[in-house]
């Protein structure tokens, strides 16, 4: 089982609210305490400017391929089976 560190950025198969359908899509690692689970936000490239947004200057470091926001109030806890592969890792500064 691969274990996740804070600050990692995973590219991983998130499921829609409605538990209907899912989208294949960047997501920042938050929490992994070894357990099947992982805790993630979801990052976007979509602007948005909420307080709970965070914009990432370095986001060519994590392997983004557009600049990118993090939504902190898209959290998830999430089987690590769907995760497809790890992008890279957040800057300490971000």
């Amino acid at each position: 089982m691969d274990i996740f560190q804070p600050g990692d950025v995973v590219l991983l198969t998130f499921p829609f609210t409605d538990a209907v359908g899912q989208k294949r899509r960047p997501a920042l690692v938050l929490i992994d305490t070894g357990d099947p689970d992982i805790v993630v936000a979801r990052i976007t490239s979509q602007p948005y400017s909420t307080a709970f947004d965070i914009l990432l200057t370095h986001w060519q470091s994590a392997d983004l391929l557009v600049p990118s926001t993090v939504r902190l109030h898209k959290v998830a806890t999430l089987d690590k089976g769907l995760v497809n592969r790890r992008l890279g890792c957040l800057a300490a500064d971000q």
